[in-house]
This record gives C-alpha cells, structure tokens and sequence, in this order.
C-alpha cells in the first residue's frame, strides 16, 4: 500500500496537547503507533489531493463522549475485578483500555489513565468527563478512594445502571405495544384518507345528492390530506418540534412532568418509577459513604422528574435545618406512605441505606407487576381502539349506501 502522511493531535502523558505528521498506509496503524509511544489520539487527518489538500480521515471523541449505561455497567464490574484482584489502579486502567470494545469508552479510559499518571486522583480524572461519567458516578467512586473501598463502589455503581438499564427496559416494553398499536392506525388511516376515500368520493358525486354529515367530513378530510399532504406533513413536524422546545422549558418541563404523573394509565408506572430512582440512587450513595446532602443533591438529580425533584428540595431545605428525612416526605403525592414509614424507621434504628434498599426492591416489583397489568389492559384496549378508528371510517364510507335510491333520486331531480 502507498504510504500517506497524516497530521495528528494527541495527548502526552503530561496531559499537554502535541501535533505532528507520521507516514504510514492507513489510519489504524498511526492510531496504533501514536498509543505505542504514550500518546492519547484526538484528531488525525490524511494529506491527500491537490495541492496537498487536508482529508478528515477519522476524529475520536475526546471529553464529551457519551456511553450507554450498559455499556459503562459492565466496564464498572471489569474495573471492580480487576481492583480486587489486586492491581493497581494504573495497571487497571490499561487493561481496560485496552480490552474495551466502545471507540467512546476507550478513548475516554486512556484519557483518564493520562491524568491519573500525572497523580491526579480517579475520581478527579472521571470528572473530567461529564457526559460519560455522572455525578453519581463520580461521587461513588470518590467515596471508594476515600474510604479504601473502590471495588465495592464500583460493584453498587454497576448494579445501580443495571437496575436502571432493566427499568428502562420494563417501561419501553410496556410502551411498545401501544406505540404500535398507534403506528399502524395511523398508517391505515392514511391510506383510506389518501386511495380509498378519493374513489368514494368519484361515486358520490355520479349519485349526487346531499351526503350524510360523517361522510363530509371524512371527505373533507381526504381532500385536505390529498392536496395539501406536503403541507400537513411539514405541520406535524414543526408541531412536534415545537413540542420538544416547549418541554425543554422551565414552565413546560413541570408541566409536562405533572401531565405524565396524572396520566390515567402510565401515570402510576412513572411514580413509581421517580421513587425506585430516588429510593435505589440515595441508599446507593450512603452505602458509599457520601455525605446525606450531597448524596440527596445528586439524587434530585437523577430522578428525571421535575415534580419530584421538587420534592427532594424540600427534603434538602428541611435536613438543613435539621429535620429528618421523613418529615420532608409527609403529605408529598409522589411519595407513597411506605416509602415515607420506612425511610422513618431506617432514620430511627441508623440503617437508612438498608431500609431504602428495601423500598427500591420493593417498589421494582410493584413496577413488574405494573408493566405486566398494564399489558394485558392494553392489549384489548389498542384492539378496541385499532377497530374502532378503522371501522368508524369504514361507516361514514358506506353510510351514502344505504340510502342509495333516495341519493339517486334526489340526483336526477337536481
């Protein structure tokens, strides 16, 4: 193969950013022997054209990189493993920069091992990454080097986004069917609007006469979706749009939150999902050995609910002024009467990380047992609602029909 030269920027191992050029015949053997001299690769770009002109041959994610919570899981168990079995943090560090597969993660993991070469702490190096490594994530791992017991925060770390990556999962399974269910009325739904109503309406008007009420608008309906489909299409897309901007505001955001709280069917499931977070994150964090109110700010947020985030809040301003946890509870409509007794009882006997383990196990079964309900109500309900749609616009279709004598009648004596 030719050989290209390529310009490049990486990291030293004294953190500083270094550029230069190397010549080699593809792209993985500069990455390859950019990490063989200690480099940490940001940028790399080809030389190639006329006139020597710059091709961006491959950019690797530097400290915005996001990871999934899977994915960071199961680095997080590697990371305890490897702790535990007695390396050091350096040397694990490599191992896993070396092993893990995510281009994200790997580059993030060796600008981490660059910083801790330069004596900065892991927990410090890890900060550095906010997109990849949350507060909780830094916090927990702070924790662990103060108290000596990293591995441990790195196993209640992984169990943690385990719990939230099955959450999640129990939540998209019980929105799957009636997504569906939506997407294939919509869709018939626009094909009888778009193909079978046209037809109709060419019958109709050979009868002639005065159409049933229904039937005007279902072809009213046709005509504005046959004419004007561009249009309607780039309305519901602005619309949509619009929705996204307006729930990334302050005021909708909190409305839009209390609107899911209050919805008739999901409604349940999203409590009870805001509190297995809160219940499942603080104990996590006080088993680690954070502080009660750092551990509550970085559980407020992580509830992923403004309503409740305010609820927390209120906890927070009452531990200041030296209330309980509990008390701040009281009366709260996101948090149940359970939760609150038992956080109550763990404040009085000193086991407070016990017992919200024991409310998030709790609540995580309430929320199976939920998810399973929810599908076999939604189920028929999506049935009744798929056939209803259809068959209401089959109706207004055939409703000309029976009276068919009367429409052509009145057709000839117009």
């Amino acid at each position: 193969m030719p050989q290209l030269t390529y310009d490049y920027k990486v990291r030293d191992r004294e953190g500083k950013i270094v550029k230069g050029s190397l010549e080699a015949p593809e792209t993985g053997l500069v990455v390859k022997r950019l990490r063989e001299m200690g480099y940490v690769p940001i940028d790399i770009s080809a030389r190639g054209g006329a006139g020597g002109a710059m091709r961006k041959d491959l950019h690797l994610p530097g400290r915005g990189g996001r990871v999934p919570l899977k994915v960071l899981s199961v680095f997080s168990r590697q990371f305890a493993t490897l702790i535990n079995s007695g390396l050091t943090l350096f040397k694990a560090i490599t191992i896993l920069e070396e092993q893990t597969e995510h281009a994200a993660l790997a580059q993030i993991i060796a600008d981490v091992r660059v910083q801790v070469e330069r004596g900065i702490s892991l927990s410090e190096a890890l900060s550095q990454h906010p997109k990849a490594f949350s507060r909780l994530y830094v916090a927990m791992v702070r924790a662990g080097e103060v108290s000596g017991s990293l591995d441990r925060a790195l196993l209640s770390l992984a169990a943690t986004m385990e719990k939230q990556v099955e959450l999640k999962g129990k939540i998209k399974s019980a929105m799957a069917y009636p997504v569906a269910s939506l997407c294939i009325v919509l869709a018939i739904a626009a094909a009888i609007l778009l193909f079978i109503v046209p037809v109709f309406k060419g019958i109709f008007n050979e009868l002639g006469g005065k159409l049933p009420l229904p039937t005007l608008v279902l072809v009213a309906i046709s005509n504005i979706c046959v004419h004007y489909f561009p249009f309607v299409l780039a309305g519901l897309v602005l619309l949509a749009i619009g929705f996204r901007k307006l729930i990334n505001t302050p005021n909708g955001r909190v409305a839009w939150d209390t609107a899911k709280l209050k919805a008739p069917i999901f409604g349940e499931l999203m409590r009870k999902t805001a509190v297995s977070r809160f219940t499942s994150t603080l104990s996590a964090l006080l088993s680690a050995g954070v502080p009660v109110l750092e551990a509550l700010e970085i559980t407020r947020d992580t509830v992923n609910n403004v309503v409740a985030a305010k609820g927390v809040d209120s906890i927070i301003a009452g531990v200041r002024k030296g209330e309980p946890i509990a008390r701040g509870l009281v009366g709260h409509p996101i948090f149940p009467a359970m939760v609150t007794h038992m956080i109550n009882v763990g404040e009085e006997t000193g086991a407070l990380d016990t017992m919200l383990s024991k409310a998030a196990a709790f609540l995580d079964s309430e929320i199976e047992r939920t998810v399973e309900s929810l599908t076999s109500l939604l189920e028929p309900l999506m049935i009744v609602v798929l056939g209803g749609a259809v068959g209401s616009m089959v109706i207004c279709l055939y409703l000309p029909m029976f009276k068919v004598d009367t429409l052509i009648n009145n057709g000839h004596n117009g």
